[in-house]
């Protein structure tokens, strides 16, 4: 199969995508030219002249001029992403931010270029996957202002899921729902019939069936759910979503939601997307930031430590992206982009 390329890119001027440059949401759509997948560009920044050149929708025959070419961890700070093929084997685009607030600005912008670019797309509507923790108030921060200019009626063609729940009332401080109806749906008014939600009140198999139903239902025509994007976060032991190292739903391959009752982060009950629903996505960013995640960024992203969770997330078809702030980065030795929105 062929690899899909990726491509999440903003003109300097920061001009909204342009109808018809992007074809590459969903199934069924015009097979564009045999690349690796790519994730680029960094919405709203300000960069040098050549950083912004490269930014720009190339032709064919430039793409391939430019090969796999990734600038190596110079350090250097640069004002958008230079476009970087990176090859099967490697674990993804990682891109390196100064701070939390400057990767969640960048992280805010993308998620708006991308879903402007389903919108204009093919089926023409855009199905979000959001985790939870420190990415609710990033994206309640940054991303109601990224999403504005698009207008109050692009939200009725929003999907919206959750890539992992714990087993908890809404009204609970540990639901991912709960916190992100209070801090960021009240600011987006994406319909409720689109917000795919876990029924908390339901015994945890039963709560996994009736999400994937929920799933199958939103995703008609899919044998497995294909969201546009997925935003995950990844834990210290290398967890993603509530599939933690060791456990057998790991070896996962039929179902699309799994319940989960022996978490060994509270709460134990939980439910989760499976892997092959992650890796059928068409594109996911990691996000991680904080010392306190450097060690198991190294061991995913230079060993490729395949007990770990998050490194057997490898989109079949789709891009993968690591968004880090300079904290989490600090072990990396393999090649990064260096960002600042300043």
């Amino acid at each position: 199969m062929q690899k899909l390329a990726h491509s999440v890119q903003l003109h300097a001027s920061h001009r909204a995508l342009r109808p018809g440059k992007d074809n590459r949401c969903h199934q069924g759509v015009p097979r564009p030219p045999p690349q690796s997948p790519e994730c680029t560009g960094v919405p709203g920044t300000a960069g040098p002249a050549r950083a912004r050149h490269h930014l720009r929708m190339r032709p064919e025959p430039r793409l391939k001029a430019l090969g796999p070419r990734v600038v190596r961890p110079s350090r250097r700070r640069t004002g958008g992403f230079p476009a970087a093929a990176m090859a099967a084997s490697a674990p993804g685009l990682i891109s390196v931010f100064s701070s939390p607030q400057e990767l969640g600005a960048s992280l805010a912008q993308l998620v708006a270029q991308r879903a402007a670019s389903c919108l204009e797309g093919n089926r023409g509507r855009f199905a979000l996957g959001l985790s939870g923790g420190s990415l609710v108030s990033m994206l309640a921060r940054d991303l109601p202002a990224a999403v504005a200019p698009a207008g109050p009626d692009s939200f009725a063609r929003w999907t919206l899921g959750f890539c992992d729940e714990r087993l908890v009332p809404f009204e609970h401080a540990e639901s991912t729902y709960g916190l992100y109806r209070t801090h960021l749906l009240s600011k987006l008014l994406i319909p409720d019939s689109q917000v795919l939600t876990v029924n908390p009140a339901l015994p945890v198999e039963d709560a996994a069936e009736d999400y994937a139903g929920k799933l199958r239902q939103a995703f008609q025509g899919d044998t497995v759910p294909v969201f546009d994007l997925l935003i995950l976060g990844v834990g210290p032991d290398g967890h993603t979503c509530s599939l933690f190292p060791g456990h057998p739903l790991l070896q996962e391959q039929e179902k699309i939601v799994a319940p989960i009752s022996d978490s060994p982060k509270p709460p134990p009950q939980r439910v989760t997307l499976t892997l092959p629903v992650l890796n059928a996505a068409q594109s996911i960013i990691f996000v991680a930031t904080g010392e306190g995640k450097a060690a198991v960024l190294k061991r995913i992203l230079e060993d490729k430590d395949s007990s770990l969770p998050a490194t057997m997330v490898q989109p079949r078809t789709g891009a993968l992206c690591w968004f880090l702030d300079e904290a989490a980065a600090r072990l990396l030795s393999v090649p990064f982009e260096k960002h600042s929105t300043l």
